[in-house]
Order: structure tokens, then sequence, then C-alpha cells
């Protein structure tokens, strides 16, 4: 990988190499962009088969924060953290803390957050060396699991698909196709399911679809064949790039919502989704929701307010189909065009000088 010419394609402003050979620790920082405000993103943990392949996460996942933030109208740039290792076998107190001090060597440039292979625990362990860790528990002192939040921000989404379509929010006897059962897809699930969704789902782990399964009265589907299965909504809950190339046409859904970073493997796709009639909630819209929250913990957070921001989901996702519908365009390059309207104007705001120094 040519690292400058990536970063330079993508509109990165810096990539951070982190390393301690006591605890064995390898973590990479990309910032992406800092216009609204310090970068804020989750820390991954994955055994990357390469360090091309993290480096490649961390561009992506952080580019993608960007668009996140902005788009809910939050003060914060995006950033993404990965910690290269197995979270299986590798974590320790001592790795989490070494992450810690980095972090606080980063004087607030970039605030860490849970994301895959990582929990509360690790973010605890990193919080006893560094200020700079949102999603703490709230016995210490944070707002607590995002998953909750960030299901309600997906059924936001949701409802706005469904009543840009069909003219009514209604989930009642909608069919939804929910590919992982995670913190947030089993929220996602549960919450249907009350009202009225019959819903199919699939995980690669059998024994969490056999809880949902007997909890909730859902129908168990194959993790690799879910994508194609026939149904109202296909809400991708698990890795990226589930729409790509290969299973674009094998999708079998009218609308795409779901919170998956980076489910389109690449923009243009979303071009080929209005082709088909497929109607996609751009991701980093649909999961705002725990981004919402943990950004909320740095000013005086209020469970009220969180609520109020993430069910405007509905209304932002409503303004783009029609902009999208209006304009013939894709639902993902209006996102984008207001994610860039919003930050070019806050630029020119930010270059006025204010005696404080900051942005």
């Amino acid at each position: 990988m040519e690292i400058f010419k990536e970063m330079a394609r993508r509109g990165h402003e810096q990539l951070i190499f982190n390393f301690d050979k006591a605890t064995g620790l390898k973590a990479i920082i990309a910032i992406h962009n800092t216009t609204l405000g310090p970068a804020l993103g989750g820390c991954r943990m994955l055994p990357y088969g390469s360090e091309d392949q993290a480096i490649e996460d961390a561009l992506r996942l952080s580019e993608g924060m960007t668009y996140k933030a902005a788009a809910a109208g939050l003060d914060f740039g995006g950033g993404k953290a990965i910690i290269i290792g197995d979270p299986a076998n590798d974590k320790s107190e001592a790795l989490f803390r070494a992450f810690g001090r980095f972090l606080e060597a980063m004087k607030g440039r970039y605030l860490a957050g849970e994301d895959v292979g990582t929990n509360e625990e690790d973010l605890v362990q990193c919080a006893r060396e560094t200020s700079y860790v949102v999603g703490l528990p709230q016995d210490c002192g944070g707002s607590g699991d995002t998953g909750e939040i960030t299901a309600i921000g997906v059924l936001a989404a949701i409802r706005a698909a469904l009543t840009y379509l069909y003219g009514s929010a209604s989930l009642n006897r909608r069919h939804i196709a929910i590919q992982g059962l995670g913190k947030v897809g089993y929220q996602l699930a549960r919450h249907a399911r009350d009202e009225g969704a019959y819903v199919t789902a699939a995980d690669i782990n059998p024994h969490v679809v056999g809880e949902a399964a007997s909890e909730l009265d859902i129908e168990p589907a194959d993790p690799w064949t879910i994508l194609e299965t026939p149904c109202d909504v296909l809400s991708p809950c698990a890795l990226g790039n589930v729409v790509n190339h290969e299973t674009i046409d094998k999708l079998n859904c009218r609308i795409i919502a779901g919170p998956a970073n980076n489910q389109l493997e690449d923009p243009s796709l979303g071009d080929v989704l209005q082709h088909r009639n497929i109607l996609y909630a751009p991701d980093f819209i649909t999961s705002a929701g725990g981004l919402i929250q943990v950004a909320n913990e740095r000013s005086h957070y209020q469970e009220e307010r969180v609520r109020k921001q993430v069910n405007g989901i509905y209304e932002l996702l409503l303004a783009i189909f029609h902009r999208a519908g209006e304009n013939h365009r894709s639902t993902v390059s209006v996102a984008l065009d207001m994610v860039d309207e919003r930050m070019k104007l806050l630029d020119a705001v930010h270059r006025i000088y204010s005696s404080s120094g900051e942005k």
C-alpha cells in the first residue's frame, strides 16, 4: 500500500502507529477529518491477516466516522483505532492500559470508544490512564451500553423508509431480515417483533440464533444466504462490505437499513441500488445512535436530549429520500452532499479567530 497516496485519496490528516514491546500492543489510529472537532470513533480489535488490511480498515472506518458525526450534527470529526490481535486470546489489563497511555499522549485529538472485538471492561482499563475514552459503564461515569440506542436509531431509519415507500411508518406485518444478532441486531429484532414485524435473522453464532428463536419467535436463517431473503427490509447488523459486486444482484429486498459500518463496497453501488429500486438508508446515518450517545457524554449528558437527537434520524432520512427521488440520484450521493455542505460552512466559520485558540 502507498500510504500517503491512500491518505490523500480519502482526505486523511493523520495515521499513527503505536507499539509497546512489553504488552505486545500493535495499534493504529487513523484521523480522517477534524474540521468539526476532535476525532471520535471506536477501537476495534481483530487478528488481521496483514498490516495493510489493518491500515485499510482504519482508514476506511475513520472516514465513515467523519460522515456519521457530520450528518448527526455533532461537533466531532472522524477517527478509528485498530488493535491487531485476537480478542479471545491477546487481551490483558496491561495492553489496554498501554493503549490508554498512547491516547493520553494525543491530548484529546482522538477519543476512543467500544467497537468490534472490544468491550466496556477494555475501556475501563484504558480509562485508568486517560480521560479520552467514551462509552464507559454508568458506574464508571459513562452513559453505558450503546446497543439499545443504536437499535432505536435503526428503527427510526426503517420507519422513514417505510413512510417514503408506503406512506406508513408501521412495522406491523412487515418482513425484516436481520444479518447479525449482536448487541444491536438482537435489540432491533426485539423491537421489531414487539411492533408486529415478521423477523428472519441469522448469526454466525448458532447459540445466539437459538436464543432469539426461543425468546423472540424469529425465523432462523443461514448467515451466508440471508442477504437473498425475500423481505421488505434487509438490516445488515454485522461487519461491512455486505453489499458488493458479488451480492448486489442477489438482493431481494425493497429497503436496506442497518447499523453495520461501510455496508457498500464502494459508493458507486448506491447508484446500482437506485436502478434496482432498492431504497438504501445510508449506514453512516442509520447507525448514528451510539455515536450520538457517547458524544453527549462530553457535554452535560441528558438522556432526553440523546433520544431526541436519535429520533431525528427519521426526519433527516425522509429529507434525503425526497431529495434523491426528486433529483433522480442515489441516497448515498445526496447524503454525502449534505455532509459536505455542513463541513464547508463550518470550516469557513472556524477561520474566524477565537481568543480561546480552539475551533
